[in-house]
């Protein structure tokens, strides 16, 4: 209710003690601190502010980094109109948007409003109206999910170091992160020759055949030896590499103190990244089977092939209704051609049926290509020069949702001077 209404205060007395007294929260700030009282400090430090609009919707909140991940779904507000909701449709789109960066078993963090017009939402639906029924469903989870979607792609090193909570994703138009931090009072000092490098656009090319096979090794760059640099330029995020530790981290000193790299998950990522983005511009190419399957299905689900047969086309599917209850593949995407085609067909009927939309075919296909990309990138115990480790700080700063690998593990940490003056007790 507190997080419902911020115009409102609220004090809950138990046994004649106050247990809790919120003021109502009549600006930004007093909001931030509300969420903070109700859902931990450390959610709000670990939070990214969004605002999204389109059309006649409207989506604002914070959600939680993927790092700040829960075992449980216990943090999880949605508010519609005002109203706290517990939909699928709601907990699928987001679920959908966290896919891709969230560690295997565990549940997201957010606390979400939507807002839209009245006429467009059902809320007598549940006897608790916890659950509602939107008029348009798949309008409403294409963007949520898109929203979501584009406000987690910007979690990488950011000028701050990470993402902090002030971060505002505005509709389908955010502008890039900054690629580098302003050199601050603590600056790095002088630094050796070696340590320049530039951004790394195509130091890490990878070639896409009939089933984007491989990803090319590292491509040295750097400064030449013996170049100079300047002590007044700007200082990367992630600063520059000093050494390689024990062939897996990647040991590199920025503005703010020491950074750790995971170097394999960090390339894990930017590989992924890239292999998707071609996927993206070349599209599913799709390969006839030489045994069409036939499925038998409800009479409901023989007639979603046809309603939905634009989305059949673009997932690389060539599905047909030969009886009232049986249909029959003739066409599958290549990638997915060795897989458990009758089974992936059923749960995209199945979610087509209940939202309108699918991403089964996609996530298979990037459940594949995260395969190769962690089988194509630089294995533990590979030794990198510092031109290499530069390198791949750089394409880190410049892909996205590069803070987590593909399997949602961190990609990187960061220990800023206070942290190791602690650990020494200087200052004490």
């Amino acid at each position: 209710m507190a997080l419902s209404r911020f115009d409102v205060g609220f004090s809950l007395r138990h046994n004649q003690r106050t247990v809790q007294k919120l003021r109502p929260a009549r600006d930004e700030g007093e909001r931030r601190q509300r969420v903070a009282h109700v859902c931990s400090q450390s959610f709000m430090d670990n939070a990214l502010d969004i605002r999204f609009e389109a059309s006649d919707m409207s989506l604002w909140g914070w959600v939680a980094q993927p790092s700040f991940s829960r075992s449980q779904a216990d943090l999880q507000y949605f508010f519609v109109n005002g109203r706290i909701v517990r939909d699928k449709l709601v907990t699928h789109a987001i679920r959908q948007a966290y896919q891709d960066v969230l560690f295997h078993g565990r549940h997201p963090a957010y606390v979400l409003y939507l807002e839209l017009e009245p006429g467009i939402v059902d809320v007598n639906v549940h006897p608790t109206k916890h659950e509602v029924r939107f008029r348009e469903g798949r309008q409403v989870h294409d963007f949520l999910f898109r929203s979501l979607h584009e406000a987690l792609a910007q979690v990488r090193p950011a000028a701050e170091g990470n993402l902090a909570a002030s971060t505002v994703a505005t509709a389908f138009s955010s502008e890039p992160m900054p690629a580098g931090a302003e050199r601050g009072a603590g600056g790095l000092q002088a630094r050796p020759s070696f340590a320049k490098s530039v951004p790394s656009q195509g130091n890490m090319p990878f070639a896409v055949r009939e089933q984007l096979q491989g990803y090319q090794a590292l491509v040295t760059a750097g400064s030449e030896p013996g170049e100079t640099v300047d002590d007044h330029a700007e200082v990367p995020v992630l600063g520059y590499a000093i050494a390689q530790l024990h062939g897996i981290y990647i040991l590199a000193e920025n503005a703010r103190g020491l950074v750790l790299v995971d170097m394999h998950a960090a390339h894990e990522r930017i590989t992924y990244e890239r292999m998707k983005a071609a996927m993206e511009g070349d599209g599913v190419r799709s390969q006839p089977l030489l045994v069409p399957i036939s499925i038998n299905v409800n009479e409901a689900e023989a007639k979603l092939p046809a309603a939905f047969d634009e989305v059949f086309t673009e997932l690389g599917f060539v599905v047909e209704a030969i009886g009232p209850e049986t249909l029959v593949v003739r066409q599958v995407p290549s990638l997915l051609r060795d897989s458990d085609v009758e089974r992936l067909v059923r749960d995209v009927l199945s979610d087509l049926a209940t939202h309108g939309t699918t991403r089964r075919v996609r996530e298979a296909i990037n459940e594949l290509l995260g395969t190769m990309a962690c089988h194509g990138s630089v294995r533990a115990n590979r030794a990198l020069s510092i031109p290499e480790m530069n390198a791949l700080l750089r394409d880190m700063e410049h892909t996205e949702r590069s803070g987590q690998c593909n399997h949602g593990r961190p990609t990187w940490v960061q220990m800023n001077l206070d942290q190791l003056d602690k650990l020494f007790l200087r200052g004490q």
